[in-house]
């Protein structure tokens, strides 16, 4: 009996802090990869959904690929519910990073099937989408801006670089950075649930090719959520192995080039708190080849020992 006492005043005692540990191992975010390849298969490119852990308050990051990834999702088990329910009712708003096709071609191919939602951008990606693609020559007009007759469906938020927004019909919020990606300029979108970060990157070349510091200020703005441990993962894309010279690079990255830029990372944390943050590596560019090369280079040259992950059409991965 005193035993049993005596473990029910330890257990009473130890409970919040059982607790406080359960809840830091918690994940804070689901993302479910709806297509992950930099081309050529128009069936897999960039757009991965987010929410919040335990809601069906997903964004969508970038759109190059739904119906099929949301298909794909189903099949792996990560939705429980048709497709025509997770394209219509779980992605809140779209986050397009730049208007290239294969960040863009899924959301206006499913626009006729969609509901309403925000489409979020900066600027000049906004102003691209609604003067190239949501006109009545290329398409039809679904948002409430650009070429009448407008239809409305779509509403164009646009974000302002380094401000936090917070987003409609979830409990994120998100802040736009801009990237350079050879002519234009794409966009990193840092998105934020309670006090805890997922960043995504859009297209992008390092700052020495592209004569630019806009990873530099990006490192330097989530330097400290690293240092707090408040940063739950990296999605940033790698395209090419490094065979492929700089100057056919067109603003993206390589295994070098990224192991460089997340050395300037470390020089603004350290190491050691570098040392196993997710980073999930997008936007690989087939053929088969060239992926294995950029996996394999990566793995040499990971002294940092960051935990690499490389998604999977339509299967979950918690954060």
């Amino acid at each position: 009996m005193r035993f049993k006492q005596a473990l029910l005043i330890i257990t009473y005692i130890l409970l919040p802090f059982i607790t406080l540990a359960q809840s830091k191992n918690k994940p804070t975010f689901r993302l479910v990869p709806l297509g992950v390849l930099g081309g050529i298969d128009e069936s897999n490119l960039s757009a991965y959904m987010l929410a919040a852990s335990g809601t069906n308050q997903y964004i969508c990051l970038d759109a190059g690929t739904l119906h099929d990834g949301i298909q794909k999702a189903i099949v792996n088990k990560a939705f429980q519910v048709p497709g025509n329910r997770v394209l219509r009712q779980y992605i809140k708003g779209y986050f397009i990073s730049h208007a290239h096709l294969d960040h863009i071609a899924g959301l206006i191919i499913n626009s006729p099937e969609d509901s309403s939602k925000n489409i979020y951008g900066l600027q000049s990606t906004i102003e691209t989408i609604k003067t190239h693609y949501f006109t009545w020559a290329s398409w039809a007009n679904f948002a409430d801006q650009g070429e009448t007759p407008a239809l409305k469906k779509y509403r164009y938020q646009v974000l302002n670089p380094g401000i936090e927004t917070d987003i409609e019909n979830t409990q994120l919020k998100v802040q736009a950075f801009p990237l350079s990606h050879s002519n234009l300029t794409s966009t990193a979108f840092l998105v934020q649930s309670n006090n805890d970060y997922v960043l995504y990157l859009g297209d992008t070349g390092s700052d020495t090719v592209e004569k630019s510091t806009n990873l530099q200020n990006l490192w330097e703005a989530i330097a400290p959520l690293i240092k707090n441990k408040k940063l739950k993962a990296i999605l940033i894309e790698v395209s090419f192995p490094n065979e492929q010279p700089d100057k056919t690079l067109f603003g993206h990255l390589t295994p070098h080039w990224f192991m460089t830029e997340m050395d300037k990372l470390a020089t603004l944390t350290s190491p050691a708190e570098l040392k196993g943050l997710n980073i999930v590596v997008t936007h690989l560019k087939p053929p088969a080849n060239s992926i294995t090369r950029i996996k394999a280079q990566l793995k040499a040259a990971n002294q940092l020992q960051l935990n690499l992950i490389y998604p999977v059409q339509g299967k979950a991965l918690n954060f």
